[in-house]
C-alpha cells in the first residue's frame, strides 16, 4: 500500500462511521486503524459528548483501541484513517503512536494541525512525522460536516 487510493474502501467505511457519529448527536468524525498488510484492526467515532470527555476525539479512541488491539505502547507500523484534519492533541498523539501513514478526508482550516494552522508535524517540537495524505474523499466529508452544522443553527 504506497498511496490514497489503493484502498479507498476504508475512507468510504469511516465516513459511514462519521454519519452515525453525526446522528448519535456527536460531531461527525471517525478514524480507523489498519495495521501493515491495511486491515482495520480499530475503529472509532467521536464520543465526546456521549462520554462527556473533551479527549474522546475519534483518532484518540481509535488510537487506544489499537494499542490495546496489538497489546504495545506504539503502533509502528500502522496507518490512521481519518475523515477530518486532525487537530494539534490528535497530531501529537499520532506522532507518540508512531502512526506509520495518515490519511484524512476534509480539511480543517480553524482547528487543524496537519496542513492547516499550527502544522504540527513541521515543528520542531514533533519527534516523528508520519506520510500524510490529505483531501480524500474531501467532498463527501466536508458536506456532511457542513450539513451538520447547518442543522444546529
Amino acid at each position: 500500500m504506497n498511496g490514497p487510493s489503493e484502498r479507498p474502501d476504508i475512507m468510504a467505511l469511516i465516513l459511514a462511521e462519521a454519519e452515525a457519529a453525526g446522528a448519535a448527536g456527536e460531531v461527525p468524525v471517525a478514524a480507523a486503524v489498519t495495521d501493515q498488510e491495511g486491515a482495520v484492526i480499530a475503529m472509532a467515532q467521536n464520543r465526546m459528548k456521549r462520554d462527556s470527555n473533551a479527549l474522546r476525539h475519534a483518532e484518540l479512541v481509535a488510537l487506544e483501541t489499537a494499542m490495546v488491539v496489538r497489546g504495545a505502547e506504539r503502533l509502528d507500523g500502522c496507518d490512521l484513517w481519518v475523515t477530518l484534519e486532525p487537530c494539534t492533541m490528535c497530531a501529537g498523539a499520532i506522532a507518540h503512536a508512531r502512526i506509520r501513514r495518515l490519511y484524512f478526508a476534509a480539511r480543517d482550516i480553524k482547528a487543524g494541525a496537519v496542513e492547516s494552522g499550527v502544522r504540527f508535524f513541521d515543528s520542531a517540537a514533533c519527534h516523528h512525522r508520519p506520510e500524510i495524505y490529505g483531501g480524500l474523499s474531501e467532498t463527501r466529508a466536508a458536506a456532511l460536516l457542513r450539513d451538520f452544522f447547518a442543522a444546529r443553527r
